[in-house]
């Protein structure tokens, strides 16, 4: 096996612990979410889960074993991520809904730039569908214009400075996040 395929093989399991933990943290903000917000939250689970399936997939058909140990690793550090000290010792704190919603924030910026960072990979390699990967790239970085009630909005939000007119904010359907 070439250093290439080797390298490659990394980044994959790498970006597939880090979709497995995803996945479960967007099923535990999708469980803990009301009304609106719990709908967009299962939309968004719903294309988190099938995100996955296809970087199974991509895996499966470049020959990429996948690496259970990492696999189990991503799993582990978003349970351990519960953890956290968030002023509430025995349930869950209101601060939970917005530092859950950052790590779902980050987490959908990861998977965009991975998903970019092998369609530059495609260009060049024909095991590779560009037409998915673009797919999954316009999933990963849509954010629909529209306000609501979502986590963000209604938990408690740290003293920060306001945002530079020349950034706006993300919006992922009625989740939104102040950049």
């Amino acid at each position: 096996m070439s250093e290439r395929s080797t390298l490659l093989g990394i980044y994959l399991n790498d970006h597939l612990a880090g979709a497995t933990g995803g996945l479960a943290l967007f099923r535990r903000a999708t469980s803990s979410a009301q009304g609106a917000s719990k709908v967009e939250l299962a939309e968004l689970t719903q294309q988190v889960t099938q995100d996955r399936q296809s970087l199974l997939a991509l895996m499966h058909r470049l020959g990429v074993p996948v690496r259970h140990y990492k696999v189990a690793t991503g799993w582990a550090l978003e349970k351990a991520g519960r953890l956290k000290t968030n002023g509430h010792l025995l349930h869950r704190s209101p601060l939970s809904d917005l530092v859950e919603l950052e790590a779902l924030v980050l987490g959908v910026q990861g998977k965009a730039a991975g998903f970019r960072a092998l369609r530059s990979i495609a260009q060049h390699d024909p095991r590779f569908d560009v037409t998915d990967l673009d797919r999954l790239i316009d999933r990963a970085e849509r954010r629909p214009e529209t306000g609501g009630t979502a986590p963000a909005r209604r938990g408690p939000r740290p003293d920060r400075p306001r945002p530079r007119a020349d950034r706006r904010p993300h919006h992922y359907g009625q989740l939104t996040l102040a950049g």
